[in-house]
This record gives structure tokens, sequence and C-alpha cells, in this order.
């Protein structure tokens, strides 16, 4: 695979205390290989050429372990968020693993996001880093249904393998959660949907959910995923088009009604089985 050099892997960040706590960014990875039709990190505002092909940071661990060293302040370290960490080329090259091993040898916390669950190989380093700082884990799931996720999102492990991987990061005693995002209209808004993907998020041992209930579209993402539309849900992007316009915050036209029925689901379990979940809503 092509290998790119970095200037510097860590990112202090201003929005973290509104995303999970996360005091600095990181991506070991360029690009992304899971072909989701809805990813926002396709936007041009990102500069990502090329991005379905994935390229590692060759420098990456030895830029980790310099930034880390000089830093005086430990803190969470945010990882996926432009690229998912785990993607197919990391079960050989292990740089996230490794990149965890110095994190923990430094004494910082992670916050991950990932699609994938190569995920539970690194439950030993996920658990130790758990003794002393937070660990927080978002699984991104977006629809219940097999068939429908290897449509909008092609080269990823089926939902049912994250709900499974939920589940082991779970009973390894480590704090997961899904993230409903995005919520994409007419396409995975259905209440069916919605009930359903919290019943198993409840089977998972999940302990939040966030969504914001909307799916982003700016200048070429939505492009591409109007292209994506024609050729899995023939006539759909004509009714993106007259219902949204050129906006970029999408919410999905029944959102206020699939809010408070995220509510009373949860009043329901909590009163009748004791499970407690978070449910996060997020505004544009």
């Amino acid at each position: 695979m092509e290998q790119i050099t970095a200037k510097t892997i860590l990112s202090t960040v201003s929005y973290g205390k509104n995303w999970f706590g996360i005091d600095y960014n990181m991506n070991l990875y360029r690009g992304c290989s899971h072909g989701c039709i809805y990813c926002d990190s396709r936007s041009s505002c990102y500069q990502i050429d090329h991005f379905d092909t994935v390229r590692v940071k060759e420098n990456a661990l030895v830029l980790l372990r310099n930034e880390l060293s000089r830093k005086r302040k430990k803190g969470v370290i945010g990882i996926g968020a432009m690229s998912d960490t785990y993607n197919p080329h990391e079960k050989h090259l292990c740089m996230t693993r490794q990149a965890l091993e110095i994190i923990l040898a430094f004494g910082f916390g992670v916050s991950i996001d990932t699609k994938s669950d190569l995920i539970v190989r690194d439950i030993d380093l996920l658990k130790a880093i758990a003794r002393t700082q937070p660990v927080i884990i978002k699984m991104t799931i977006t629809t219940i249904d097999d068939s429908l996720s290897r449509q909008i999102e092609p080269r990823v492990c089926p939902s049912s393998q994250r709900f499974a991987a939920i589940k082991k990061l779970s009973e390894a005693g480590l704090f997961v959660g899904i993230l409903m995002n995005p919520i994409l209209p007419w396409i995975t808004d259905s209440e069916d949907n919605i009930r359903k993907l919290v019943a198993l998020a409840h089977q998972s041992g999940a302990k939040f959910i966030h969504t914001y209930f909307n799916v982003t579209l700016r200048e070429n993402q939505r492009d591409y995923y109007y292209a994506q539309l024609d050729q899995l849900f023939p006539g759909l992007k004509e009714k993106y088009q007259r219902y949204y316009k050129g906006s970029y915050f999408c919410p999905i036209p029944d959102k206020q009604k699939m809010w408070r029925l995220l509510k009373q689901i949860v009043n329901v379990m909590e009163s009748y089985i004791g499970w407690r979940i978070s449910f996060m809503l997020t505004d544009p």
C-alpha cells in the first residue's frame, strides 16, 4: 500500500467536550476503504484526494511517541474520526495496536470511532488503558438489516458482526456504545429500524446511543451520494433534491417524532427491565 509522510500526528481539538471529552485527535491512516455511500469525510473541505484508497502514515508511531513525551497534560486521544483506524490493512500492519501500546505507556486515554469488528483484537490493550485512563468505544451502526448494510456500507463487516463486537467489548468491561449516525432519510429512518436497533443495543450490552437524526451533504459528497442513490434506490435522488435542495444538514422528515420514540423506548426499558442507557441527540 502507499505510504505517506506526516509532519505531525496529534492535533489539539476545541470541540472535545462536545464529542465524548476528547483532548487530542489522531488519524494513523489517510482515506478509507469501507465505501460507505454517506461518508462526510469525502467532502471537498477535507482535501483528501482518492478518498477510497487507504494510505498509511509511515512515521506515525515515531511522531506519536515524540509528541506524547512532550505533552505536559494527560488527556483522551480520539482515533478514527476521518479514517477508520481498523481498516483491512490494519490486520497485518498493526499500526493501531502499536499506537495503543504507546498510548498505554504514556498514560493517555482513548476514544475510538470504528465500524470494524477487528477492534476486539485489541481488547487486552484497551482494558489495560482503562485501568487508569478513560476508554470509550463508539461503534457506528446505521441499520439492523445486514443486506441493507452491505448496500450502503459495502466493504465493512455487516451490522450483525458489529453488534457481536459490542457484546465482546462490553463483556470485557469496556465502555462501548453505538453511533447511530447518520440516519438516512427514507432508507434507514423507519420506526421499525430504530426500535430493533435499540433492542439489539440492549442485547449487546451497549451503554449509549448517539444520533443526530440526519445526513450531511456538501460539496463532492453530495454528488457521490446522489450517484449511489441512482444505482441503489432509483428515483430517491429526486426526492432528496426537492426536499433538501442544497442544504448541508438534511434531517429526517420525522425527526421530532423519532426522538420522542427513543425517549418512550428508554422509559419502558428502565421501568420493566432496569436497563439504563444514555441517548444523546445532537442538533446542528
